[in-house]
């Protein structure tokens, strides 16, 4: 039996009513789903305030391997370090999507003694927000199709619907299709397709409200296509808002839940950050905010993607003072921008995982220009050398970084202790209020340009024709004063997932520009990016079960633990 198996087993799991009292809740505030797991109320919100003393804590990493480097099990186990040290503590994440959890990636609710639970709950289904946010995003596909078919009174050209179908799964054979097939009878053929889940923006809007009138007033205006003479048409121009929000009703409520140490865990909301904001929900972490002194939040990828439009989108819709980050790194992930080749990451390279500091700088030196302090979770793996270790620390230190190592997703809290230490004594000395990177009212191309420069390190933007003219009715339409949500690869700081380390003097590609007027951002879409991934030779799928008793197994994935000795 593997010390994973033993540990899992030996968690005992609180009532939820239990947890949620622990932070002044009540059970009238709760909608419950099972024993461990339950929704809580808008009114219970409006209860508490947020407190002025409460510090917001956002983890993010630097650019990480194809696998991930832990960035959850990190955010977990330091909200559970923060807990042992008799801080009021609450962890505020992102749900897991169906794709990543039967593709590559596996489950995505940490790893050993730093997870939230129920795992297997969260992971399948937890409360259905994702499959209310698909079917709120396809009611209002199919009500754009249905307006043309019968009459179509608002001229909408059906050559020009932006809005297209949704799915929470991987699967490359729908990112290109043709609807309306079949005679008259069936509708007007035209090409379409699917996107993910997580790339909604119904799931971005869900997100960015904080009440049902703020999200139906987003919904309302969704740009969902043009006329034949070029005008936008508007889910308002349809009327159908009302409807498009009640699918949400309980999709807008914060998901409660607890670690592995019992720690409360509000978890809501799912976007993916390399194709849109990368964060929970605004709601989610607003309550937190009003429950805790410290509120330990992620965003998605490395600091490049999530943490920069945390920063520059989700903080200032949801008036958030993020005081400091915690950039995850790991020795596998610094030996990979080396150049060490995947199937080499588990031999032991001090020199290799020193040289691919550079890539870590780089996102260390970005966090700078948001002027609130970092400090670096150096997260540990079992196959991590003690001198790799060792060096990096040296190497780090020696530059006058902020870092700590921890050993959370073995030890849990225990592990994060050192971590949540330097956490607390940086935050002690940091007062201030974090800065934008850029101002909104600036043109699309200067906006885009400051973060493909500032951050990812480019030196100009190759506009192909479609984001030319997708650029001019922005402009037209009075759009240009929204933020960019930058679509990228989150396996490089530029555009291309095969420049790693810190690339150099590279041009960003914008292929088209979306518009995302209920959400309130544009969606530039650089390189080769994807808003509907497809699956792996050999996808996690195949390695999860269900037993005659209920029972689950291969979706919570061990990764990294060692066996028992």
């Amino acid at each position: 039996m593997t010390r994973y198996n033993i540990q899992k087993a030996a968690h005992v799991k609180k009532p939820i009513a239990e947890v949620a009292a622990s932070i002044g809740l009540e059970e009238d505030d709760l909608e419950y789903y099972g024993r461990y797991k339950a929704k809580v109320g808008l009114e219970a919100i409006s209860r508490f305030s947020r407190r002025s003393e409460s510090a917001l804590v956002l983890v993010s990493a630097m650019t990480p391997t194809p696998a991930g480097e832990g960035k959850t099990t990190v955010s977990i186990g330091l909200a559970q370090a923060l807990a042992r040290l008799g801080k009021s503590t609450i962890a505020a994440l992102r749900e897991p999507s169906l794709g990543p959890v039967f593709g590559m990636k596996g489950g995505a609710t940490g790893g050993g003694l730093s997870r939230i639970h129920p795992d297997d709950d969260i992971n399948l289904h937890f409360t259905n927000d994702f499959h209310a946010v698909a079917s709120a995003h396809n009611l209002l596909s199919a009500l754009v199709d249905n307006s043309i078919y019968h009459d179509n009174p608002l001229n909408i050209d059906p050559r020009k619907i932006t809005w297209r179908r949704v799915l929470d799964m991987n699967d490359r054979f729908l990112r290109d299709i043709v609807v309306g097939l079949g005679g008259s009878i069936n509708g007007v053929p035209r090409e379409t397709g699917f996107d993910i889940v997580p790339s909604s923006e119904i799931m971005a809007i869900l997100c960015l409200s904080r009440s049902y009138t703020e999200l139906k007033e987003k919904i309302r205006k969704i740009l969902v296509g043009f006329t034949y003479d070029n005008q936008p048409v508007m889910t308002a121009d349809l009327k159908v808002e009302g409807a498009v929000t009640a699918l949400l009703k309980y999709a807008l409520l914060p998901n409660l839940v607890q670690t592995t140490e019992n720690v409360p865990a509000i978890v809501h909301g799912g976007p993916f950050a390399n194709i849109a904001q990368g964060t929970n929900s605004i709601i989610g972490t607003d309550l937190a905010l009003r429950l805790a002194d410290y509120v330990v939040t992620e965003a998605g990828f490395g600091f490049d993607l999530g943490a920069e439009k945390f920063f520059d989108i989700v903080a200032p819709y949801g008036g958030l003072n993020p005081r400091i980050v915690v950039l995850v790194a790991t020795v596998r992930a610094l030996k990979y921008h080396a150049g060490i080749a995947r199937e080499d990451l588990d031999r032991p390279n001090p020199r290799a995982a020193v040289l691919g500091m550079a890539n870590l700088r780089k996102h260390y030196q970005n966090i700078d220009k948001f002027h609130v302090p970092c400090i670096i979770a150096l997260n540990r793996f079992s196959t991590d050398a003690d001198e790799e270790i060792r060096e990096v620390l040296k190497a780090a230190e020696d530059e006058g970084m902020n870092i700590a190592p921890c050993d959370i997703f073995r030890l849990g809290g225990e592990g994060g202790v050192e971590l949540a230490e330097k956490t607390v004594a940086l935050l002690a000395g940091s007062t201030g209020h974090y800065r934008p990177l850029y101002n909104w009212n600036l043109p699309v191309e200067d906006k885009i340009f400051t973060v493909a420069s500032e951050i990812y390190g480019a030196v100009s933007i190759d506009y192909q024709p479609l984001a030319r003219r997708n650029l001019d009715l922005i402009n037209r339409y009075g759009f240009d004063k929204l933020p960019v949500c930058i679509a990228k690869t989150q396996q490089s700081l530029s555009d291309n997932p095969n420049l790693l380390g810190l690339p150099r003097d590279f041009i960003v590609t914008v292929r088209e520009i979306k518009i995302s007027s209920g959400a309130g951002f544009l969606i530039p879409i650089t390189g080769e990016i994807l808003r509907m991934p497809g699956l792996s030779k050999h996808p996690a799928a195949y390695s999860i079960d269900i037993d005659d008793s209920g029972v689950i197994s291969g979706v919570s994935n061990p990764g990294d633990m060692a066996p028992l000795l």
